[in-house]
């Protein structure tokens, strides 16, 4: 069954076919506003592709590939990561508790496995099909994707994985089967990129919960800027758990207190 043309779309490509710009997006009122091409698969040459020009894979069921780069795009500046007062309590609470662990690319494929099917307020289904799936394990056999996870007594509770180019960190999806293990896992990550001078996590789409820890949108313009800067830097990262890195999280800026 042939698949309907998105509305104004003009950018259909094959493998063969680079993807186009991100300032080539559809526009407010086109009824897929920051939509820039659609097809072309997802092998690991287009992915890194897509990722170094600020495009995005994101679509259902039944539809090609749809290439997005939405304005503004949600951001987290790792600076401006806001560490409650009861998010640190726990992380130090789970550092020192027995059968605790946080880990790096211990159980990928069980991270995005747990990720597709993990329940979202106001989502009907997942954007994380079986073709991302298998597009983005291949990804992290190749080195460029990594997962966060927390473990508590030899079981996953939670984590996050994301993709890196350079000192371009770009946040995928997270789960949690415990209270707080995807937060410990995200809280991890943004010490680790404090910690190897990665300044920026895209997040993609506007939430209230990224919100709450910091993040906030971007322009396009301003975003892809930061992103070609930040994904042309020299020298991989090693994303090794490293328990040293929490020091550099414990002095971020003072919260005010929350309310009891």
């Amino acid at each position: 069954m042939a698949t309907a043309r998105p509305a104004g779309l003009t950018a259909w490509i094959d493998e063969q076919t680079p993807l186009p710009p991100a300032t080539a997006a559809l526009g407010p009122g086109s009824g897929a506003a920051g939509l820039v091409a659609a097809g072309g698969g997802l092998a690991p040459r287009r992915l890194e592709e897509a990722y170094r020009g600020g495009l995005f894979p994101w679509y259902s069921p039944g539809q090609p590939v749809l290439w997005w780069s939405p304005d503004p795009r949600m951001v987290l500046p790792t600076a401006e990561f806001r560490l409650s007062r009861s998010l640190a309590k726990t992380i130090r609470r789970f550092r020192r508790t027995p059968g605790c662990a946080l880990r790096v690319d211990s159980a990928f494929e069980q991270v995005i496995a747990a990720c597709a099917t993990q329940p979202r307020e106001g989502q009907d289904g997942t954007w994380i099909v079986p073709a991302m799936v298998e597009a983005y394990t291949a990804w992290h056999r190749l080195g460029r994707v990594h997962s966060v996870e927390t473990w508590v007594d030899g079981e996953l509770a939670g984590g996050l994985y994301f993709v890196a180019i350079g000192r371009m960190c770009f946040g995928e999806s997270m789960f949690a089967r415990r209270t707080d293990a995807s937060k410990i896992a995200l809280a991890a990550l943004v010490a680790a990129c404090r910690a190897h001078g990665v300044g920026l996590i895209d997040c993609q789409q506007n939430t209230d919960h990224l919100a709450s820890f910091g993040a906030r949108e971007m322009p396009r313009a301003e975003f892809l800027a930061r992103v070609a800067q930040a994904t042309a830097a020299a020298g991989a990262i090693d994303w090794s758990y490293d328990d040293s890195h929490w020091a550099l999280l414990e002095r971020a800026p003072a919260v005010p207190p929350e309310a009891p």
